[in-house]
């Protein structure tokens, strides 16, 4: 295993991962996150190197570990060889603390299913699509509603922020979310009071998402502004443009391919590991009512 920090190495990474692009997004995310120097990303550990077989990316650590922490605890892998990526996994993962663990490729969930059960931890695992857009150039203009105003998130959001957020409501989300407002693209829409009515944050795996509106200014159209925007705003940051949804959030999904976002033909597995050393948030929203895609 290779863990690599060198800018030079980095970028030939990156260039091989672009070149995989769509089925590479999530890694490919992190260590243009990592190129950047971002400090909310650490380190890219490796199979083998140049020709890699697996490739494991992880956030950076804070000071204080605290091994009970998914959100922080969290991993995205890409690999070509299945036996590489189990191997890379056995020997890369701290399996003593919580963890999170995604990505695109078929296997990912069985090679966590498989090592957990000979370590005795328990895994949760949740399915989603993943959307992608190739020339977000192409989306539309977005004509705002006059009655509201587009800004950027800041630190004074966060307790609605995490009050909201389905996956959220602790500590530790808290926390992830602070990261994500101080370091990555976001877009928001303010009433002329000044008052949170829907927004985005983008992750440190360069993927949109993490969106809300309140229940009260729903239906109006402020999903589709926003992720049209930091869609672009990502494309024109250099970062492929691509999010996921819930298998079972219909709106989103038709909200996506109204926007001409394309499904990749690979759910992705969000694998929580550990989860019981903390309470488990609610990792799937239930969409509002409506008929499943045909």
């Amino acid at each position: 295993m290779l863990i690599l920090s060198c800018s030079s190495k980095l970028q030939l990474l990156e260039a091989t991962l672009r070149r995989r692009l769509p089925e590479t997004l999530q890694v490919h995310g992190a260590v243009m996150t990592i190129n950047c120097g971002n400090p909310a990303a650490q380190e890219v550990l490796v199979d083998s190197w140049p020709d890699f077989k697996a490739v494991l990316t992880r956030p950076r650590k804070e000071v204080a570990l605290d091994g009970s922490d998914f959100y922080t605890n969290m991993y995205a892998a890409y690999y070509r060889d299945l036996g590489a990526y189990r191997a890379l996994l056995s020997s890369a993962v701290n399996w003593n603390q919580a963890f999170c663990i995604h990505g695109l490729r078929d296997g990912l969930y069985e090679a966590s299913r498989d090592i957990a059960n000979t370590k005795g931890v328990k895994l949760e695992v949740f399915r989603y699509f993943t959307y992608f857009h190739p020339d977000p150039n192409t989306l539309p203009e977005i004509q705002l509603d006059p009655a509201v105003r587009l800004s950027t998130l800041d630190v004074s959001h966060l307790d609605l922020m995490n009050e909201m957020w389905p996956y959220g409501g602790n500590k530790y989300s808290k926390r992830f979310l602070e990261r994500l407002i101080r370091h990555f693209p976001s877009f928001c829409l303010l009433d002329s009071a000044g008052h949170l009515l829907s927004w985005t944050v983008s992750d440190p795996y360069g993927a949109m998402g993490r969106s809300v509106t309140m229940p009260e200014h729903r239906g109006r159209g402020y999903n589709g502004v926003l992720n049209n925007l930091i869609a672009k705003r990502l494309h024109a940051l250099g970062y492929p443009s691509y999010g996921h949804v819930a298998v079972d959030n219909y709106p989103m999904q038709r909200l996506q391919e109204r926007q001409s976002f394309q499904r990749q033909p690979n759910l992705c597995h969000f694998i929580l590991h550990n989860a019981a050393l903390h309470r488990t948030p609610t990792l799937t929203p239930s969409p509002a009512p409506g008929k499943a895609p045909a």
